[in-house]
Parts: structure tokens; C-alpha cells; sequence
């Protein structure tokens, strides 16, 4: 099939490989423009541009798309079978909607019609799903809207984080988007309409998605770490000072009130809503390297009755 391939991070290059290994015509890739990084500020190319180049292939970075008539010539003069849509981050306008007989086909790292957005493998971590997957769709006018091609599913198993669930899902959406295109191409696909009243959002992550409510079990605490890594983890305040959380062990019960420091046996634990508790396993303090709580015990020496977040 003659293609376009939209995308940018590197949950879409498994995509781009997989459609040029299978003999696809990857006719130009289209990804966001270089980006100052780093404490120098120098331009990086983004993870699909790296891979384009490696691959030999046509790209193209403009800043804008949707009145951007010289980038819409260059599309309709390719005249794609489909556009090929995986993290790109850019709103596809209307003409690029209508432009392939096929349509823009996003890979979307959840089982929509839930965590619809930016950061679908993110919240369905923190949210304490056990489960979750791919989806093919064809993109419409909405976010995340579009009638779905096809579906996949991947478990979450407990030592997941966001940095081990994401590749999982990229290879595995890899696959399910060549079973996409072959349907496609088949006319075996039915696309079917999402049902709007059990979607669920998954926005674009903050800092402050990242400060821990202790009003909240252990788990869900837990789970909000795992699934908001690398960033923005899981932070509170101690004596005034940012803390950040690095590793957790969740309770099933505990005594302590919400956010209530205590010591057993050498353990450093917290309370945390509906009676259960916190073992704080890896900690920094502001300013400070990252230290067990052993090391952080012997050199802050909470007292009792001491809370974080206060």
C-alpha cells in the first residue's frame, strides 16, 4: 500500500519499521521539527526522524499543517492509500481527513473507547488496570473519536511502569497495524462506532499529577509511581522541603493517619487513606542524591507524629 507515515516519539518507530518491512510503500515520513534539548539547547531529531534517516526514507518537518499549502500539494501529489498517524502531535485538519481512500489510521496505546488523549499508557497504570492494549482507528474531527479497525490486548503485570509498558504496546500495535492495513486492503474490516458513554480521559500529564495524595490507598498511590514514570513520579514535602518518592511498597493495613510518618523495625512507613500504609523504600530529598530509607532514617531521624505533605 502506498502510505504516509505522521509520527514522532519512540512508540511509533516499531510502526514505521514494521511497515517498511513488510513492503509497504512508505512514500514520506512526516514528524515534528528538531527540538533545542538539554542543558547546550541543541536542535535533537526526534526518535521517527532517526529511524527515517536510518531507513533511507523522505521526510518532511513542517511547523504547521493545516494551512500549510505547500505541505497539502506535496501530500495530494503523493495521492496516499492512507495516512499512517502514531504520536505525531499535531491535529490532523479536514483535507488530510479526506485526502487517502483508506483515511488517517491512528495507533492508539489503549482499548478505546477508554483513556482517550495523550497519555493513555500513563493512566491506565495509575488507574490500577490490569489490563489494556491497542487500537486501530480511523481519525475523525474528534479526539480520539474515530470508528475502531481493530483491537488488541496487553496484560499490565504488576512490575509495570510506564517505561516497561510502553515498548510492550509499541510492538505489539506494530503488528496489529499491518493486520489493519491487510483488512483494509481485504475489505474484511468493519469498522465499528465507539461507544461515547464509557469513555474515559487520559490528558496530557502535569507536574501536579505527580504530588502524592495521601487521602488515597497505597495502591492507588503505587499505582500512580508506576504509571507516571519518568516523569513527573511521585513528590511530596518534608520539613519544607520537596521529596521526591522512588520506591514503594504498598500496605494492606497500618495504623497511621493520611501522610503520618512512623518507624518499625527500621522501616520507614506513612499512612494512607482507608487504613492502609506505606513502606517508603527510596527517597530524595530536595537538593539531595537519592538514599534508601535506611540512609534517610539515620540522618533526618523522623520524629513521631511527623507528617509529609503538611
Amino acid at each position: 500500500m502506498k502510505l504516509i507515515f505522521c509520527g514522532t516519539p519512540q512508540f511509533a518507530v516499531p510502526g514505521l519499521e514494521a511497515l517498511v518491512r513488510a513492503g509497504h510503500e512508505v512514500e514520506l515520513v512526516v514528524t515534528q521539527p528538531d527540538r533545542p534539548r538539554g542543558r547546550g539547547m541543541e536542535l535533537a531529531l526526534s526518535p521517527v526522524k532517526q529511524k527515517a534517516i536510518e531507513l533511507a526514507l523522505p521526510i518532511v518537518q513542517p511547523e504547521k499543517i493545516k494551512r500549510n499549502e505547500e505541505f497539502r500539494a506535496q501530500l495530494e501529489s503523493i495521492a496516499p492509500e492512507a495516512i499512517i498517524v502514531i504520536g505525531y502531535g499535531r491535529l490532523i485538519p479536514d483535507w488530510m481527513l479526506a485526502l487517502p481512500r483508506h483515511g488517517n489510521i491512528n495507533l492508539h496505546a489503549s482499548l478505546l473507547p477508554k483513556y482517550r488523549g495523550a497519555a493513555p499508557i500513563q493512566w491506565s497504570i495509575a488507574k490500577g488496570e490490569r489490563v489494556t492494549g491497542n487500537s486501530t482507528m480511523r481519525i475523525d474531527a474528534g479526539l480520539d473519536t474515530g470508528d475502531i479497525l481493530l483491537q488488541n490486548e496487553v496484560e499490565i503485570v504488576l512490575e509495570d511502569t510506564a517505561v516497561t509498558l510502553a515498548p510492550k504496546l509499541a510492538s505489539t500495535g506494530a503488528d496489529l497495524l499491518l493486520k489493519t492495513l491487510d483488512g483494509l486492503a481485504a475489505g474484511t474490516i468493519i469498522p465499528r462506532k465507539q461507544d461515547d458513554a464509557a469513555a474515559t480521559l487520559a490528558p496530557i500529564l502535569s507536574k501536579e499529577d505527580g504530588r502524592v495524595d495521601f487521602s488515597q490507598t497505597a495502591q492507588e498511590i503505587n499505582n500512580r509511581l508506576r504509571g507516571f514514570q519518568p516523569w513527573p513520579g511521585a513528590f511530596t514535602s518534608y520539613r519544607g522541603k520537596g521529596l521526591v518518592l522512588h520506591g514503594l511498597l504498598p500496605l494492606a493495613s497500618g495504623t497511621l493517619s493520611p501522610g503520618e510518618l512512623a518507624v518499625d523495625h527500621g522501616k520507614l512507613l506513612v499512612g494512607c487513606g482507608e487504613g492502609t500504609a506505606l513502606e517508603l523504600l527510596e527517597v530524595q530529598l530536595e537538593g539531595k542524591r537519592r538514599m534508601s530509607a535506611r540512609e534517610f532514617l539515620n540522618g533526618y531521624q523522623p520524629r513521631p507524629g511527623e507528617r509529609l505533605g503538611a
